[in-house]
């Protein structure tokens, strides 16, 4: 009997006060471990870099040792070849269970490259998790993006 993979994105501003943290991981433990427990298989999405995309992959890993069931899987989408992932792949082949470079992004110019990913993996999502608190910025444009496609989405900056 075949199975849906319940495909679960993040996106949020590069930085976030310090002081919303401690709540934004708790809110995101809260999610995490829900979808865990209420999904035959799941698929996390999530970027590199910025604040909100180390809370959702510390979430994630802090979350999976909870589990009695590892029903899900990390993946790391870069918008195009990265140095820092180059230089350091089996690193990031420790803390991710998969990583793939976006080959729409990669063929675009590096200015658009991120707006081309996160439209990508947004149209592979079920569920799109955001942190946003301002009405502007990637994150924001990848909100209405989502919302304009239909796509569930939750924004943990409404919320916090």
């Amino acid at each position: 009997m075949e199975f849906k993979i319940y495909t679960v994105s993040f996106f949020g501003h590069r930085f976030i006060e310090v002081n919303k943290q401690a709540e934004i991981e708790k809110e995101l433990d809260k999610l995490i471990t829900d979808l865990i427990s209420q999904n035959k298989y799941v698929e996390f999405l999530v970027g590199y870099g910025g604040d909100f995309n180390t809370l959702v992959s510390s979430s994630i890993r802090r979350t999976s040792k909870n589990c009695y069931e590892y029903n899900f899987t990390h993946i790391l989408i870069l918008p195009y070849m990265r140095a820092v992932y180059k230089n350091n792949i089996e690193s990031f082949m420790n803390f991710y269970d998969e990583i793939e470079i976006c080959e729409e992004s990669s063929a675009v110019h590096p200015k658009r490259a991120i707006e081309v990913c996160n439209k990508n993996i947004v149209m592979r999502s079920d569920l799109a998790i955001f942190f946003i608190d301002r009405k502007q910025g990637g994150a924001y444009n990848t909100y209405k993006y989502a919302q304009k496609k239909n796509i569930k989405t939750i924004n943990l900056g409404a919320l916090i």
